[in-house]
């Protein structure tokens, strides 16, 4: 499975930890091990340049995420056809923001928004009530099993 993390930032980022965790999500969704995945870390400024363009709104959000081959989770002894995954933009700004209102860290926030980059990437959506439901009690599953891993 191939991860790459960049950050382009000042801040202090785990690039190990969100690919490793990016990987984790990945594998609990069957995908192919050939498939490939990019996360970028930027600032406020890249972010919020990002945000218009691509979703017609005002300034930084937390995570963006740009599907490529449009891939879906595979099954247990039928992964995903390998493929470019795509892009998952994450703001590390925003997150400290978001962390210090939820009353944890910014790297578990960080975390939390790659997890739910991923998802996205895989067809998962929360416009709906019970897609929201279910997207974010995946979303918590994965992160409790990884960081019951790490911890």
């Amino acid at each position: 499975m191939s991860v790459e993390v960049a950050n382009e930032t000042a801040h202090r980022v785990d690039e190990r930890e969100l690919a490793d965790l990016a990987r984790h999500v990945l594998d609990a969704l069957h995908v192919h091990p050939q498939a490939e995945l990019s996360v970028l870390v930027v600032d406020e400024e890249a972010m919020a340049a990002l945000h218009v363009q691509h979703m017609g709104e005002e300034g930084p959000t937390d995570v963006l995420s740009f599907p490529m081959d449009e891939l879906r989770p595979g099954s247990d002894g039928e992964p995903s056809p390998p493929g470019l995954l795509g892009d998952v933009v994450l703001c590390p700004e925003v997150a400290a923001r978001q962390a210090r209102a939820a009353g944890h860290s910014t790297a578990d926030e960080l975390l939390l928004l790659t997890t739910h980059g991923v998802l996205h990437l895989l067809g998962y959506d929360h416009h709906e009530p019970e897609e929201e439901r279910a997207m974010f009690a995946l979303q918590r599953q994965l992160l409790l099993e990884f960081l019951g891993e790490r911890r």
